[in-house]
């Protein structure tokens, strides 16, 4: 098998577990996309369950948090980092790559990126949580990759808690997405940025409210494999013989967050240990 024929010390250095965090288990979407792109990857979660939404917060308040997060990770050898979540990527994301030296991805990149991979895109909405909208971070990202590119924020703070309250298919969510939804298709978007990591959850309600030609782009599928490509152009991809573990990791346990991991992840997250930030 190719993976024989690595040394030891690169097998070594490909075999330790890539980092990510959010502020809470959303992220996991992210992880979940990982894993059924590269099954070889073990991986290890770090959700600021104390301390969410970081949405909510101020640019500064995200940027020191995303900071604890990156050390509690790099503390557990990480080969890289993903900034699984929009708001950290947003505000926090080039003061981490300045600090650390380890590769550090986040989810903006990814989406821009495959947002703009169809080239007859134009009118771009996007739906986010209010901190990622007001950093116009997604905005810039687009309009200094294409001009004349028409683009659309919507702030959507109701969602994320909908989402953790397992209200996916709920008549209320239904009736929050078209509100939200609304002066978009008005405008008449024809691509929809879901700048959330809690938002691919919702993709099948999406699909019955938007008008068919509206392409949907997620932030979890976007930035796997964005992840993937950068782990094979850094030579960084786990043996292929590896069978890839997860060690999910929460500044705050409680039933519901693991209820909540289950839910995003589709599956059981085993052992969920405590984390503690900023020791």
């Amino acid at each position: 098998m190719p993976s024989a024929a690595l040394p030891a010390t690169v097998r070594g250095v490909n075999s330790t577990p890539l980092g990510f965090f959010d502020s809470g288990v959303g992220g996991l979407t992210v992880v979940r996309a990982v894993q059924e792109l590269m099954p070889a990857e073990n991986i290890l979660y770090l959700g600021d369950t104390a301390r969410l939404p970081y949405g909510s917060k101020s640019p500064e308040t995200i940027r020191q948090f995303a900071d604890e997060d990156v050390r509690f990770l790099l503390t557990h050898g990480v080969k890289a980092v993903v900034v699984a979540c929009n708001t950290a990527s947003a505000h926090a994301l080039p003061r981490l790559r300045e600090h650390y030296r380890v590769p550090i991805l986040g989810v903006i990149e990814a989406g821009v990126e495959d947002a703009l991979a169809d080239p007859k895109a134009e009118r771009i909405g996007i739906i986010a949580t209010r901190g990622t909208i007001n950093s116009h971070a997604y905005q810039h990202a687009l309009a200094q990759r294409r001009t004349g590119l028409i683009i659309h924020g919507q702030a959507a703070p109701l969602l994320v808690p909908l989402v953790e309250e397992n209200w996916i298919e709920h008549p209320a969510t239904r009736q929050i997405l078209q509100v939200y939804l609304e002066p978009l298709v008005d405008k008449g978007i024809d691509t929809l940025m879901l700048a959330c990591t809690h938002y691919p959850l919702l993709i099948p309600v999406l699909k019955t409210l938007l008008p068919p030609g509206v392409r949907l782009v997620d932030s979890a599928t976007t930035c796997a494999q964005h992840l993937q490509r950068e782990l094979t152009r850094l030579d960084l991809l786990a043996p292929a013989d590896q069978t890839g573990t997860l060690e999910l990791y929460l500044t705050d346990l409680s039933e519901q967050f693991e209820q909540l991991a289950r839910q995003f992840l589709k599956k059981s997250p085993g052992r969920i240990r405590r984390a503690v930030l900023g020791g």
